[in-house]
C-alpha cells in the first residue's frame, strides 16, 4: 500500500533525527585515548594541552593544533575529541589537544555549565594557549615541524579556530589582537559556528553564541571582536568541511561565512559531504573523518 503523503513530513524529521542521533552516538562511543604528555600553559586546571607523536615514526611530522567543540559549554572537555586526534597522530601528523575554560565555574545561572562559554576567559585561553604553543612543541614533541602548522576545530572550536587565525584583524583595543597573521599553513574548520549572526538567527545549539557574548545586551559589542564572519580577509589558506546533513550546526552557518569572505576579497573552501550531519567529521569510524585529515594533509604536507 502506497505510502500517505501526508505521513510523510512528519517521518522525515524523524528519520532526520534518528540519523542524527546515530552518528553523535558513534562519534561518543570510542574510549578517550590518553595523551603522550600533557603540558600546561597557565596556572588554571583547564589551561592544559595534550600532545599526540605521530605513530610512524616521523623525525619531521606537520603539526595540527585541535580545538575541541561542544558549545563552549562545560559539560565538553578536551576528552571527547582524542580518539579524533589519535586518529590523526595514526595518520602521521604531530597533534595537540588544546583545552580551554568554557561555561561553568561561576554563579547563579552559569553554575551548572549550561551557558556557554566565559567571557573574556575562552578567548584569553585560546590566544594564551596558541602563544605559548610554539615553546611547548619544543619540548613535548620536538618531531612537530611548527612551520607546518595547521589548525582545526569543530563545531565550537571551528568558531576558535578561525578566530585564532584571525587575531591581527581583531579592533585595536583587543587584548588578543597581533601585530602580524600567524604563522599558519591553514585553518581546517569542520562544521564551525562562522557566522554568529546566521548562528544566531537559526538558534545554533540553543542561542550558544549570543550566551558566549554575556547576552543580547553585550552581543552587537563584543561581536567584533568575537565573530570569524566580522574578521575577514584573514590571508591565511582556509577551508571548511561541512555535511550536508548538519542538523547541529546547520549548512548555512558554514555557506554564509564563505560569502562573507569571498566579499572581503578572499576565496575559503568549503567542502560539502552528502548525507554527513555534525559528528562524523571528528568520527574515526566515519569515511567523512578520513575526508578531513586528507583535507589537512593537503595543508600540511
Amino acid at each position: 500500500m502506497p505510502e500517505d503523503d501526508a505521513a510523510r513530513p512528519a517521518a522525515e524529521p524523524d528519520a532526520v533525527a534518528a540519523r542524527a542521533a546515530a552518528e553523535e552516538q558513534s562519534a561518543f562511543s570510542h574510549p578517550p585515548v590518553d595523551p603522550d604528555i600533557t603540558a600546561a600553559y597557565g596556572d588554571h586546571p583547564d589551561q592544559v594541552i595534550d600532545f599526540y607523536a605521530p605513530h610512524g615514526g616521523e623525525e619531521s611530522a606537520p603539526f595540527v593544533v585541535v580545538l575541541h567543540g561542544g558549545a563552549w559549554r562545560a559539560a565538553y572537555d578536551r576528552r571527547h575529541i582524542t580518539p579524533f586526534a589519535d586518529f590523526l597522530a595514526r595518520r602521521g601528523f604531530a597533534v595537540a589537544n588544546v583545552e580551554y575554560r568554557r561555561g561553568g565555574g561561576g554563579s547563579g545561572e552559569d553554575a551548572d555549565g549550561s551557558v556557554a562559554g566565559r567571557w573574556p576567559d575562552t578567548f584569553d585561553d585560546v590566544a594564551a594557549a596558541l602563544d605559548a604553543l610554539p615553546g611547548l612543541v619544543r619540548e613535548a614533541l620536538p618531531q612537530a615541524d611548527a612551520r607546518r602548522t595547521v589548525i582545526t576545530g569543530h563545531s565550537a572550536g571551528g568558531q576558535l579556530a578561525l578566530w585564532a587565525a584571525a587575531r591581527h584583524l581583531l579592533p585595536a583595543d583587543a587584548p588578543w589582537r597581533t601585530e602580524r597573521p600567524a604563522p599558519l599553513r591553514g585553518v581546517v574548520a569542520l562544521a564551525p559556528i562562522a557566522d554568529f549572526a546566521v548562528a544566531e538567527k537559526l538558534d545554533v545549539c540553543a542561542g550558544a553564541a549570543l550566551q558566549l557574548l554575556g547576552g543580547e545586551g553585550q552581543f552587537a559589542e563584543r561581536q567584533p571582536y568575537a565573530d570569524p564572519a566580522l574578521l575577514l580577509p584573514t590571508g591565511i589558506a582556509t577551508t571548511l568541511v561541512q555535511g550536508r546533513t548538519d542538523v547541529v550546526v546547520p549548512q548555512a552557518v558554514a555557506e554564509s561565512y564563505a560569502d562573507a569572505a569571498a566579499k572581503a576579497g578572499e576565496v575559503v573552501g568549503l567542502t560539502l559531504l552528502e548525507d554527513v550531519g555534525h559528528f562524523p567529521l571528528i568520527d574515526p569510524a566515519a569515511d567523512a573523518c578520513a575526508v578531513v585529515a586528507e583535507e589537512i594533509a593537503q595543508l600540511g604536507w
